[in-house]
């Protein structure tokens, strides 16, 4: 990708700025799709835009986790798998748990049953998302507690790579390996497991379809040099261009392949578009930096993402009617997308100014959103 002026060398406040900003821009994609499928009233089959959101916004949100996840300095012994696990669900699973006692009470007639509804859903009634990350981080600080653990014994203690560069294979095959779990969660017909309530009720199901990407983007922060070298190169964007738009047309529209092979274009047309927007963020670091005022409005979302997923919900408003326009109508992705973008984008800006108010008691701030 070749560079010109407005590219910013990789310093590390350009890339946690232009991080921060493509972090508050998939926030406003998993709104969108929100406002698709309940202000909207729309079938995913129906919509323009809906599947092609289903390809990019939940699994850049799990990159983005688990890029930010990975720490050269951590240290896991003393107790410190324990302490990252109880800071972790403090900040997710309280929240959530709350969120969701409150969307029951608030939404629906019968409180108790609904609350018992959505706990037996694998999405947990649109709460999922905080659930399935907490556990991802208990894998992953269980892998990094047993490498950092392994490279204490006394046969490798004199190993200077591992003293130096922390280990990169064990997650990569863990990455592999949750690659071909992902896989079997859209084979129900032969990996009948999955359709078991322990695998519902705990969201395990959700965790197979996204951990790979959590493990993916940790694996691009350890590689971080190379990979920007990669992203640099005059060949590499075009080429993954060429996959997204190939991928996509097949997972969209094609079908090409047999049911059973059907994920596999499906899978690169989800990795070619994240790489494509990283790239494309990364590239333009300097106007998605708080020099613009478009840097500073998605950063100060991006930093915003927990309160946003929570307050949502309560927000997204009943516009049935524009569904049925756009069912009648069928105007083309850009201008459901647009107009699913335009209301996500007032939903955002009501959840910013509801997490402001609310972030004003201490009390609130810390069991509403764990912050201290």
């Amino acid at each position: 990708m070749d560079k010109d002026t407005t590219y910013v060398p990789a310093t590390r406040r350009s890339r946690l700025e232009w991080l921060d900003a493509m972090r508050g821009f998939t926030m406003l994609l998993v709104v969108a799709y929100h406002v698709a499928q309940t202000s909207f009233q729309m079938p995913l089959k129906q919509s323009a835009s809906m599947p092609f959101l289903v390809l990019l916004r939940m699994p850049l949100f799990f990159f983005v986790s688990g890029f930010l996840a990975y720490s050269r300095q951590a240290v896991w012994g003393g107790g410190q798998w324990f302490r990252a696990v109880l800071k972790k669900s403090r900040v997710q699973l309280l929240p959530t748990v709350v969120f969701m006692l409150l969307f029951a009470l608030l939404m629906s007639k019968h409180p108790w049953e609904a609350w018992l509804k959505m706990l037996q859903l694998p999405t947990k009634g649109g709460y999922w998302f905080t659930w399935t990350l907490l556990l991802m981080f208990v894998f992953y600080f269980s892998v990094e507690a047993v490498v950092w653990w392994t490279k204490r014994l006394p046969f490798l203690r004199q190993s200077s790579d591992l003293a130096v560069r922390p280990p990169f294979l064990p997650l990569f095959v863990c990455w592999l390996l949750s690659l071909v779990w992902y896989e079997t969660a859209y084979l129900p017909a032969h990996f009948h497991y999955l359709k078991e309530d322990f695998w519902q009720w705990s969201s395990l199901v959700q965790v197979a379809l996204y951990l790979h990407f959590f493990l993916f983007g940790n694996l691009v922060r350890r590689r971080w040099t190379d990979v920007q070298r990669l992203f640099d190169s005059r060949w590499f964007f075009p080429l993954v261009l060429v996959v997204a738009i190939v991928c996509c047309g097949d997972a969209l529209k094609w079908h090409t392949l047999r049911l059973a092979w059907s994920n596999l274009p499906r899978t690169l047309a989800m990795y070619a578009l994240l790489l494509l927007l990283v790239m494309t963020f990364r590239y333009y670091a300097l106007f998605f930096s708080r020099v613009t005022w478009v840097g500073r409005s998605l950063q100060y979302v991006g930093r915003r993402t927990l309160d946003i997923y929570l307050l949502h919900f309560f927000l997204l408003p009943a516009l049935p009617e524009m569904g049925k326009w756009l069912n009648a109508t069928r105007p083309g992705f850009v201008v459901e997308q647009a107009l699913t973008l335009g209301v996500a984008a007032v939903v955002v800006m009501a959840c910013c100014l509801l997490s402001h108010l609310l972030r004003v008691s201490p009390l609130l701030r810390y069991y509403l959103f764990g912050r201290k």
